[in-house]
């Protein structure tokens, strides 16, 4: 499964989930993605154990029409993207344009900002259930959920089946 020229944003932020930034932003590469971290500002970002992560863009710099795919991996991370209002509009931007929009564990909190996921069916790490269903989602225990350019999956242990679904999304 190739996905040459196809363009996709990672998105990065302080605390930050060390497996559920890297396996993505390493995995599309390896299938010949063209991947980009793109932070709140272009700089490096610490995860929670301390590991560094370079965000090559900043989000005022990133428009939906320059990707072909967002994922937002999770940690606390989404907790600091979404205050950036250029992230979460990119991220509303992506979904709206129907481009695939994948977010793991933590990474809903994106999708309730960005107000992208009324009437949609999702999953996420068991915590944030509560603030998918205000947000209008139905929530599901399952290691991936696809509505639509949506993909949503749990936790890390979930990480081969989100890249399988993000890659056969790449490739519709």
């Amino acid at each position: 499964m190739r996905v040459k020229d196809k363009r996709v944003a990672v998105l990065v932020a302080n605390m930050y989930q060390e497996i559920e930034f890297w396996y993505p932003y390493l995995r599309l590469k390896e299938e010949g993605a063209k991947v980009v971290a793109v932070g709140p500002e272009a700089r490096e970002y610490m995860s929670r154990l301390g590991y560094p992560a370079p965000a090559e863009l900043a989000a005022a710099q990133v428009r939906a029409v320059d990707f072909d795919a967002v994922v937002i991996p999770g940690g606390y991370a989404p907790d600091y993207m979404r205050r950036s209002a250029a992230l979460v509009a990119f991220v509303r931007e992506m979904t709206e344009s129907g481009k695939p929009v994948a977010a793991i564990c933590h990474g809903g909190w994106m999708l309730c900002s960005a107000r992208v996921v009324q009437g949609r069916k999702v999953t996420s790490v068991s915590a944030i259930r509560d603030d998918l269903e205000n947000a209008g989602a139905t929530w599901v225990d399952e290691e991936v959920v696809r509505d639509g350019n949506l993909i949503t999956s749990r936790v890390p242990s979930d990480l081969p089946a989100f890249l399988r679904a993000i890659l056969a999304a790449l490739l519709d």
